[in-house]
């Protein structure tokens, strides 16, 4: 019995037509490649995505795979490769508009990065970033200007999980090692392996022709083009957030590491990276807005969850849905996938539409993953 993907489409065209989403595609993989795909109202089966956050499980495998040939060590201060980063400073207050900076009480790994727990935020996520940043007035990494990575700490290392820009700087370390450009290192070590011919970080004029229109979500619930979009012209290649590419293209890196790495990675590395690395340090339960243009509050789901090297990870099992051990993650456009690699079973979901964790995109990824593992318990064969 194949996999019925009739409900899923009719749940994307559903949400076409209520108006949700302007254009969605759904796709779904295994062990051994594509077992579904469709794409609703303006998204085409070649269309081009902004993966923005997506990119950071691909720069985290550039910097596994050097880990494998023992290029760079988890536990290697990241200011031992790049010794900039030995330079920033914790926010520790501020004195009226002027923000109080001191030398953070430890060093940042390698493993920290991986795990966001470097002590790195983002402007629009953490509320001393936000007050930093209004008061210099620097650059934030959505501006393309890599000045932004010099932003300061908001935590000292080892100390809290703050999502930010720590997978810019792991692509950073990539390229200093390799003496390449993280994104010819990609294309020549993960691209050309799985056949993602068309991710980039760069579209041509004919992929950008291909991109789908960013909308912003109204208050009234309608959608509206929107004036926020990644820069043409970044200054360097963006591991946190500057990749483009097609569902198809991210269906094949999310394949990949459901077989256990294959053609990217050894087995023992996938195995390794998909464990809890950041207990007992915890995600939280409310990540907060500080721009709710961009996003919205970010709840967590109501099961045990950690951070693996390079990704979001589910520790309980989900009825009729993920498993224990599933990773995840998504990007801030309301791009979204998993890979189940106990059930052997991966799933993205592709729009562009602002602010991140739109509520009506959340209940059609619901939908979209029960409805995914209906099937999979179909096709299970008689106990």
């Amino acid at each position: 019995m194949a996999f019925d993907g009739s409900g899923i489409s009719a749940l994307l065209d559903g949400a076409v037509a209520k108006g949700a989403v302007h254009g969605i595609a759904a796709l779904v993989v295994n062990r051994d490649g594509q077992v579904f795909h469709h794409a609703a109202g303006q998204a085409t089966a070649r269309t081009m995505f902004r993966n923005a956050s997506m990119t950071k499980a691909v720069a985290t495998t550039a910097a596994l795979q050097l880990f494998e040939q023992g290029r760079l060590g988890l536990d290697d201060t990241v200011e031992s490769i790049l010794p900039e980063f030995g330079a920033l400073q914790v926010i520790d207050g501020f004195d009226g508009d002027k923000p109080r900076l001191r030398a953070p009480a430890s060093r940042a790994t390698v493993r920290q990065l991986m795990t966001h727990s470097a002590g790195l935020g983002y402007f629009f996520l953490n509320e001393k970033l936000a007050r930093y940043h209004g008061a210099t007035g620097a650059p934030h990494a959505l501006t393309g200007l890599k000045e932004s990575l010099s932003a300061p700490l908001a935590h000292d290392p080892g100390t809290a999980w703050e999502y930010g820009v720590n997978t810019d700087w792991l692509g950073l370390i990539v390229e200093r090692i390799t003496g390449q450009t993280l994104s010819a290192y990609l294309r020549s070590h993960v691209y050309a392996p799985l056949g993602m011919d068309d991710t980039t970080f760069a579209p041509t004029d004919e992929q950008r022709a291909r991109l789908l229109p960013v909308m912003q979500r109204q208050a009234d619930g309608s959608l509206q083009p929107s004036e926020l979009d990644l820069p043409a012209a970044p200054q360097w290649d963006a591991g946190g957030h500057g990749s483009y590419g097609t569902i198809q293209d991210y269906g094949r890196f999310v394949q990949a590491w459901l077989k256990d790495g294959a053609g990217i990675l050894q087995p023992s590395t996938v195995e390794l990276a998909a464990r809890d690395h950041l207990s007992p340090l915890a995600v939280p339960d409310v990540i907060k807005t500080q721009v709710p243009q961009l996003s919205n509050d970010i709840a967590s789901a109501p099961v045990r969850q950690s951070w693996a090297l390079g990704f979001h990870l589910t520790l309980d099992d989900v009825p009729g849905m993920r498993s224990a051990g599933t990773l995840d993650w998504a990007g801030v456009f309301n791009s979204y996938y998993w890979i189940d690699r106990k059930q052997g079973i991966g799933g993205v979901l592709m729009t562009q539409l602002l602010p991140f964790f739109d509520m009506r995109v959340i209940e059609t990824l619901i939908g979209f993953e029960g409805a995914v593992y209906q099937q999979v318990a179909a096709l299970a064969p008689a106990a």
